[in-house]
């Protein structure tokens, strides 16, 4: 198909700049959701065409495609925008980390670990040496009808 070099800048950079795209499986839709201006069948292709070249991988569920920039995609995308190394996919990005925990969180308990507190702190066992349990009269009788045995006289 062929698919003019604006509509296909427009659906590279839309891929690039997020790292991955979706796409319905409406092949007569106007345009594509994210790419306003776009045929969705343009999209499709062209990502079609980036699967068959390895530089995507596609995923299909309940009627949409999920389109994924592999490395190598990544690699020949940058190569055919003109982006320098130091621009990446939204997706390749790692997220900030806050620089510690929050205030409240394991202040004052003993190895800062979370314990939980109220109505199951009485049944935990304690290893105290002290067990309770049955004692050594205890002699269980089971009086129905077991194995082997007949049922009881009358």
């Amino acid at each position: 198909m062929i698919i003019s070099k604006q509509n296909r800048r427009l659906i590279y950079e839309q891929l690039f700049k997020e790292g991955v795209m979706v796409a319905p499986k409406e092949f007569n839709r106007p345009s594509h959701p994210d790419l306003t201006n776009v045929p969705n069948l343009e999209v499709i292709k062209a990502m079609q065409s980036l699967t068959s070249k390895g530089y995507v991988k596609t995923q299909f569920s309940w009627q949409w495609y999920y389109y994924t920039l592999t490395d190598e995609g990544l690699a020949y995308l940058r190569e055919w925008l003109h982006l320098p190394a130091e621009i990446v996919p939204i997706t390749h990005t790692k997220p900030a980390r806050p620089a510690g925990r929050p205030a409240g969180y394991g202040a004052g308990r003993e190895g800062g670990a979370y314990r939980p507190r109220g109505d199951r702190e009485g049944y935990r066992r304690r290893d105290d040496g002290d067990k309770e349990g049955a004692g050594a009269e205890y002699r269980p009788r089971f009086g129905g009808v077991g194995r082997g045995q007949g049922a009881p006289a009358s």
